[in-house]
């Protein structure tokens, strides 16, 4: 198993790279004042051709070098996380989110990225508690009114845009709130925060209206920067239970609505794949032997059809991480996708643009690791392939 993993870990490595050189290709096509703007951040400001710090910072990004050591340049910082720095000037956008004050990329990347990690890992604990079991169910009682509701929900989330969803979501939900009413408690307050700063000091119990010192000025939390796990940490401090209460609130609606879409992709495959190992041999073999039914369905047909759901699993990660966005956008969540939405309009920020796509390439590449080592736990054959 472990000449398995290091073996994948490896083949990982030229994805990587071929992933970082065409991020430098695109790169090389933007003007050389930008490039220089961006590596110099704060500096750049005072740094105008011709001084010493403009010559400098050509030569520490390889602008006065052949192209293949400009590549290489670029690699080594890519892999060291010197992505650069922010767009201070960037109006309603990045700029202004950030007090129009420059900030290295990797530290604003990490400020925001614990805010997706944890929609992530509810919408795909959503994705396992219902598609699995559903599907099972689906594939046991086929043909049935419980399989025939199945293939209704499977169409419709496939029919159902995940950016339609959530608008008619958001709008039913704040229509059921009575509105955005000026409180601190129930779904009015709850949605009044979507669209503004979150936590809302004035709103937190025991506080003298200023954020906990365990929220930084820009949200970020600590020790772990995870909100929801930082809140539990710190919930006997004044307003812990508040602010746990509210970051799984602020989580739930985006995780369902992500979820409910991939949930119909992935019903299907799990219906379907425990159909075919059903007909196989050996769940006959065990039936003929008088195994009891929910035995055979569990311990023998179950984990065999696991095999195909794991993999597509491992595609829907990638492919939900890189929706992230629309649906961010749509819930003004503080997470990468709708910090990638705002670097990209009004005026661009390329340092964020750029940073954020190596790393969500290094968050699914991670995750497709974390699949193939699942999928050879559960089937043998293919580590001794």
């Amino acid at each position: 198993m472990w000449i398995y993993i290091v073996r994948r870990l490896l083949l990982v490595v030229p994805v990587i790279i071929g992933v970082m050189t065409i991020v430098f290709i695109l790169v090389s096509l933007i003007p050389p004042s930008t490039r220089i703007a961006i590596y110099l951040g704060p500096l750049a400001r005072n740094c105008k051709p011709g001084l010493p710090c403009w010559n400098n910072a050509r030569n520490a990004i390889g602008l006065n070098q052949p192209l293949p050591a400009q590549w290489g340049i670029y690699i080594w910082n890519s892999l060291t996380l010197h992505w650069g720095y922010t767009n201070p000037s960037s109006e309603a956008s990045i700029g202004a989110q950030l007090g129009h004050t420059s900030y290295p990329v990797a530290s604003v990347l990490s400020w925001y990225l614990p805010y997706t990690l944890e929609l992530a890992f509810f919408a795909l604990i959503i994705i396992l508690v219902v598609s699995i079991p559903l599907g099972n169910l689906s594939a046991v009682y086929r043909n049935r009114p419980l399989d025939q509701g199945a293939r209704v929900l499977s169409f419709s989330g496939y029919a159902l845009p995940g950016f339609l969803l959530a608008s008619i979501v958001l709008l039913a939900a704040v229509a059921l709130s009575g509105g955005y009413a000026p409180t601190c408690h129930g779904l009015s307050y709850y949605f009044d925060n979507w669209f503004g700063s979150w936590p809302d000091p004035a709103c937190i119990p025991g506080t003298p209206s200023t954020l906990p010192s365990w929220i930084g000025p820009h949200l970020e939390t600590s020790p772990t920067g995870f909100p929801t796990i930082d809140a539990l940490i710190h919930w006997n401090t004044p307003g812990g239970p508040y602010l746990v209460e509210q970051s799984l609130q602020r989580m739930l609606l985006p995780a369902l609505v992500i979820a409910y879409g991939y949930i119909a992709s992935i019903l299907r495959f799990v219906r379907n794949s425990m159909l075919e190992v059903m007909n196989l041999d050996f769940v006959r073999t065990a039936r003929a032997k008088g195994v009891p039914e929910r035995q055979v369905i569990n311990r023998h047909a179950g984990r065999n059809s696991l095999n195909v759901t794991v993999t597509v699993l491992g595609l829907t990660f990638a492919f939900f991480i890189t929706g992230f966005p629309i649906i961010e956008d749509v819930f003004h969540l503080r997470g990468i996708g709708y910090l990638l939405a705002l670097s990209i309009q009004p005026e661009p920020d390329f340092g964020i643009i750029f940073g954020s796509t190596l790393l969500l390439t290094l968050i699914v590449v991670a995750a497709n690791i974390i699949v193939d080592v699942t999928y050879a736990y559960l089937d043998p054959r293919v580590r001794l392939g």
